[in-house]
């Protein structure tokens, strides 16, 4: 199964599973990686779903984890490494929670409190330290960074059925009106050009 849905992104060029930039983000290596996962999709969701309401939070996650597995494909094209799992959207979901609650604190390892914004920061400046670093660790961490990006994009509108219905009607409307141009005649006002009474 892992080799049909889970994300490789070789075979996305090659073999054109497309399925597999929404289908990784269901498969986990273990219980580790889903527990934490769906713990912090419980924390830090739950409010974000209240705020977004069900339907577009649903829209959201499905979103930043497919703008994770894309840059993810972008990176390491011909990659022959599968990733699984739905990290990518559980880092949107971070970052938008820390775009939205900045003041909020949370407890860093249940006894630190610490203010939602400096946690999110550290989170993803060690993304970003260990995609560009040789780590090795088999994370794919330019899927967090790819999910981050893509919550950000969500959050600013990018996504939104009715901007893009705006940015196409907008677009259409500029095209039709080069069709309809009215000029107008100027004329030279002349000098006896007055009424005098």
């Amino acid at each position: 199964m892992i080799y049909f849905f889970g994300l490789t992104p070789g075979w996305i060029f090659t073999k054109l599973f497309f399925w597999q930039l929404f289908t990784y983000l269901f498969f986990h290596s273990g219980f580790g990686h889903i527990f934490w996962n769906m713990f912090v999709l419980w924390m830090f969701g739950c409010e974000m779903e209240r705020y977004l309401g069900s339907r577009e939070f649903v829209r959201f996650f499905f979103i930043t984890g497919m703008g994770a597995g894309l840059i993810s494909v972008l990176v390491h094209p011909m990659s022959t490494v599968t990733t699984i799992g739905a990290s990518g959207s559980i880092y949107g979901i971070l970052l938008a929670y820390g775009m939205l609650f900045p003041e909020r604190r949370v407890y860093l390892y249940f006894l630190f409190p610490i203010k939602v914004k400096y946690f999110i920061s550290f989170l993803f400046v060690s993304a970003f330290v260990a995609a560009f670093g040789s780590s090795g660790t088999g994370i794919d961490h330019f899927a967090h960074l790819g999910g981050g990006l893509f919550a950000v994009l969500y959050l600013k509108g990018i996504f939104s059925w009715k901007r893009l219905r705006e940015a196409y009607n907008h677009q259409r409307f500029q095209r039709l009106r080069k069709n309809f141009k009215v000029y107008e005649k100027k004329q030279k006002k002349k000098e006896d050009d007055f009424w005098i009474n």
